[in-house]
């Protein structure tokens, strides 16, 4: 199931459980030793390897054309928090910023950090915080992660497209994600933002399709009114440091999971989109039956049906191989589609990098493939289809015929 929805409800309850049960047992307190160090070990994300450094700004905007139909209280105007990665012109000697800073710090598994992963201060990254914008005008891309799934996690990729020449929109979607930070208060997911009707089985069936259709369309808004609002940064008259680094007439929309299906929506509904990209992403919405006119690609991990190219094990395997086979049908745009071999659903965030002790990591749906060689290979192909639809670049990697890079394979290209 290419949500995952379920996971996040299932992996808080059995978190406690599973170290208890690590410690019950007789080689037990030597295992605990062990996570202790692992936990306290410092862990780098992969290094973006464009051309430009990268900073990272925060931001939480209101949108007032909008009531919030996921919040706990009726006739609120929907507030997000969106982190913007950008291309940078740091100062000599400045530090990256912080992987998780203040109440982000909750999302560790549980709330609190625990001996179960990495402390996340002891994770690196490459942005510098508020840093200076490299001189230039940079496309935006708008970055959608998993439900339950905030923005931070997808820093790895994050930063590699900023590195390319992209400024990145990350939109944690409010009451959808187990955690968001608004005004520093950490918020977090309602039954609406989340629905219970995730957990069927089949989400191409009842219910769970509506609550997917509904739930998409509020993420495609949050989305668009994220460009929205990074276009005001970048107006000349705006007197911020973004003043007149941002070409919004250049937009593309990226995302993970439920975050792809959004991604996809958004960029159905936006004039100004010049493409988008699903990893891994179970597609809903009207873009599926009407189609795409821009170019998409979908990156699926080791045999997933969302490319439309795969053996259903099942017949939710079935559904998502018959549903991307609708879109690309319904649609007149250009159409990429690899796999990632030994790669499962979350190797596409920063959960693939940083340790997890085994019983957690055994709750994440994370392959065999190298955490950080996922990341990377992933990044590069999101850098080749964006700099192809939004600049114009070459990009042999994506051409018919391409020798595809390991472990990634290749499933659909246009002709």
């Amino acid at each position: 199931m290419a949500t995952r929805s379920t996971f996040a409800r299932r992996l808080l309850r059995y978190v406690l459980v599973s170290l208890l049960a690590i410690t019950g047992v007789g080689v037990g307190v030597g295992y605990v030793g062990y996570a202790a160090v692992r936990h306290s070990r410092p862990v780098t994300l992969p290094a973006p390897d464009g051309a430009y450094p990268v900073g990272r700004a925060m931001f939480d905007w209101t949108d007032e054309s909008r009531t919030d139909p996921l919040g706990p209280q009726p006739d609120i105007h929907r507030t997000l928090s969106v982190w913007l990665w950008y291309p940078a012109a740091p100062p000599a000697g400045a530090r990256p910023a912080a992987y998780a800073p203040g109440a982000w710090a909750r999302l560790h598994l549980g709330g609190l950090p625990g001996l179960g992963e990495t402390r996340f201060d002891k994770i690196r990254g490459h942005a510098v915080q508020d840093s200076p914008v490299a001189a230039g005008r940079f496309p935006v891309v708008v970055l959608a992660p998993g439900l339950g799934f905030a923005a931070p996690q997808y820093s790895s990729l994050a930063e590699e497209l900023a590195s390319h020449g992209f400024l990145v929109a990350g939109v944690t979607p409010t009451y959808s994600a187990n955690l968001t930070v608004l005004d520093g208060r950490p918020v977090t997911a309602t039954a609406a933002g989340n629905p219970d009707a995730f957990n069927a089985e089949d989400l191409h069936a009842g219910p769970a399709q509506a609550a997917g259709d509904q739930l998409v369309a509020v993420w495609a808004a949050d989305a668009r009114f994220a460009v929205a609002r990074t276009a005001a940064l970048g107006a000349l008259d705006a007197g911020g440091p973004f003043a007149g680094h941002v070409d919004t007439a250049r937009t593309a929309y990226i995302g993970h999971s439920f975050g792809g299906a959004a991604a996809l929506e958004a960029c159905h509904l936006d004039d100004r989109c010049a493409g988008a990209a699903d990893l891994d992403g179970t597609q809903f919405g009207s873009v599926v039956h009407d189609g795409l006119d821009r170019p998409m690609m979908i990156v699926g991990s080791d045999g997933s049906c969302v490319t439309g190219a795969c053996d259903p094990a099942g017949p939710v395997d079935t559904a998502d191989r018959d549903t991307a086979r609708a879109l690309f049908a319904a649609g007149t745009g250009d159409v990429w589609c690899y796999e990632i071999r030994g790669a499962q659903h979350f190797n596409f965030s920063d959960a693939g990098v940083y340790y997890l002790a085994a019983p957690l990591r055994a709750l994440f749906a994370l392959g065999p493939v190298d955490g950080g060689t996922a990341l990377r290979v992933t990044g590069t192909y999101l850098a080749a289809f964006l700099g192809r639809v939004l600049l114009d670049a070459a990009a042999p990697l994506l051409a018919a015929g391409a020798t595809a890079t390991p472990p990634v394979v290749a499933r659909r290209t246009p002709r």
